[in-house]
């Protein structure tokens, strides 16, 4: 999930299927009963409907929670960072950096740093379009 429409598609997907969830946030679902493995793959089933997917195994896992710092980071704290990326992500997500972007390149086929210039190009998209900033208050 990369946005606050994915967090609602999600939620909405799982209140239908009867699931009682304690939280929802970006890239992470918190249940308050544990599911069955039934369950789970019909869940499974519909979210590939709309495009997401459940994460199994860790390292999949850790790969969405650092699209999810920086994704998080680009959103709500961009202006805020005092540190560089590979600082942030080693102390938000409590690994060395070199496991991290070693790991995230040979999941994903590119670099952290690309990623994140990515999100940065999308967010700077999203703001053009709604049209609310100058470009000038974009580029700060």
């Amino acid at each position: 999930m990369v946005c606050d429409r994915c967090i609602m598609v999600v939620q909405s997907l799982m209140e239908k299927s009867n699931f009682a969830i304690a939280k929802v946030e970006l890239g992470t679902v918190e249940l308050k009963e544990k599911a069955s493995s039934k369950e789970i793959e019909n869940l499974n089933t519909e979210l590939k409907k709309v495009g997401f997917e459940l994460l199994g195994d860790k390292d999949s896992q850790l790969i969405e929670k650092i699209k999810k710092t920086i994704i998080e980071l680009i959103q709500h704290r961009n202006n805020d960072l005092k540190i560089n990326l590979s600082d942030y992500l080693s102390e938000q997500l409590q690994h060395d950096y070199h496991f991290l972007s070693h790991l995230f390149s040979s999941f994903e086929g590119t670099t952290i740093e690309k990623y994140y210039i990515t999100q940065k190009i999308e967010k700077v998209k999203e703001l053009l379009i709604y049209d609310e900033l100058s470009l000038n208050e974009i580029s700060h």
